[in-house]
């Protein structure tokens, strides 16, 4: 059980630090909010296979938020050189 504790927190902690650049005007507040209510809604989970899944979702949230800064980071570079 440790061990899925260990992984949560891990996620927990890497998906607040992606959030500090997300966009938007309130973005890192909003985007913080949102990861911490998804795990507070959570909290009680007991079912190992539930806790993988969502440590599942939360990794894809992780690529997709990556996959988001890297399409900015394209754009903006492409704007500069054009």
């Amino acid at each position: 059980m440790s061990e899925l504790r260990s992984k949560v927190i891990n996620l927990y902690k890497h998906l607040i630090y992606l959030g500090r650049e997300y966009p938007g005007l309130n973005g890192p507040e909003k985007f913080r909010k949102q990861i911490r209510e998804a795990f507070v809604k959570n909290k009680d989970e007991s079912d190992p296979k539930r806790i993988m899944a969502l440590v599942a979702q939360g990794r894809y949230l992780a690529k997709e938020v990556e996959a988001l800064y890297s399409l900015k980071k394209y754009r903006s570079m492409k704007q500069r050189y054009e």
